[in-house]
């Protein structure tokens, strides 16, 4: 099939118009109707419906356009990748970071880039797992890092597992709490709890592990899909940061935040995802982008008092 054909029905599609569509293309009417009339014989049917100046697309049409689009995009970022590798670019990348990840990756992310990949162009999109699979559905992502809990298996994803990272209850370092040999639940819902909404799977295993007692509806006050603001809160009021440790590394490592000891040790665990859409070519930014998850998604340098 020949692909010239598909950009012009799209084209015919988009604006409604074979003069409007002619004009976007740099071509002639007769020339974009002779593609049309080729691509319909090469179906075996119609694709327009020609009602006067209106042309509308017929079933076959609509289902052409819907499968087409997708294949033409890719063709696009194809060229694209070519053009940068032969310009010595590594190209680029457009990124979506869920909450967590977004915490832990985003200045390391934007840094390494800037420092050791001046080739690559990385856009970055921070935002719910939720919408972020939309964005990605859409084209509008190459590839979102989220909470693997958050994503719902299917056929058009592709979820790759990367890391598990502890999780605990953080405070300041002048928090009443900190210093303590043992903390246990009690004594952390004595003050506002603040975390990113937790997935049913983290809930089951909070609630098996502490009661009731630790469902978010009784223990969490304060709910927000920014991680940043949480520690930002946490590190000025009594708050207590519920969420994956290393989320918090640069403040640990400063001082400012400190892990809870808490009894029994909390078994959740943060498990985050790479995740991209099936089939779709993967560009060759992707290469790179990995590389800087390995060295930054772990449990390394953040401190626990956890056994």
């Amino acid at each position: 099939m020949n692909l010239r054909h598909l950009e012009h029905l799209l084209a015919v599609a988009d604006t409604g118009s074979f003069s409007r569509a002619a004009e976007r293309l740099f071509i002639t009417q007769s020339a974009l109707s002779r593609s049309i009339q080729g691509l319909e014989n090469e179906l075996g049917g119609p694709v327009l419906d020609r009602l006067g100046k209106r042309n509308t697309l017929t079933p076959l049409g609509l289902e052409v356009v819907a499968r087409a689009r997708p294949i033409l995009r890719d063709l696009d970022q194809l060229r694209d990748s070519a053009r940068h590798l032969q310009q010595g670019d590594l190209g680029r990348i457009s990124v979506g970071l869920g909450s967590g990840p977004a915490a832990l990756l985003t200045r390391p992310l934007l840094s390494a880039v800037a420092r050791d990949y001046p080739g690559l162009k990385v856009s970055v999109t921070q935002g719910p797992a939720e919408l972020l699979v939309m964005q990605l559905r859409n084209r509008q992502c190459d590839a979102l890092v989220v909470d693997l809990r958050r994503v719902v298996p299917a056929q058009d994803l592709q979820i790759e597992a990367l890391a598990e990272l502890r999780a605990g209850f953080i405070v300041r370092q002048t928090h009443p709490l900190a210093g303590r040999q043992r903390v246990t639940l009690a004594d952390v819902m004595a003050y506002p709890v603040a975390c990113t909404p937790l997935s049913d799977e983290v809930i089951r295993l909070l609630v098996d592990q502490y009661g009731l007692q630790a469902h978010p509806s009784e223990m969490v006050r304060i709910e927000c899909d920014d991680v940043a603001s949480l520690l930002a809160t946490v590190g000025e009021s009594d708050a207590v940061f519920l969420g994956a440790q290393a989320s918090a590394r640069a403040d640990i490592l400063a001082g400012r935040l400190v892990m809870l000891p808490m009894h029994p040790p909390i078994k959740a665990r943060a498990r985050y995802a790479v995740v991209t859409l099936a089939g779709r070519t993967t560009a060759p930014a992707m290469a790179s982008f990995r590389h800087i998850l390995q060295a930054h998604l772990s449990d390394a340098g953040a401190q626990t008092h956890e056994g």
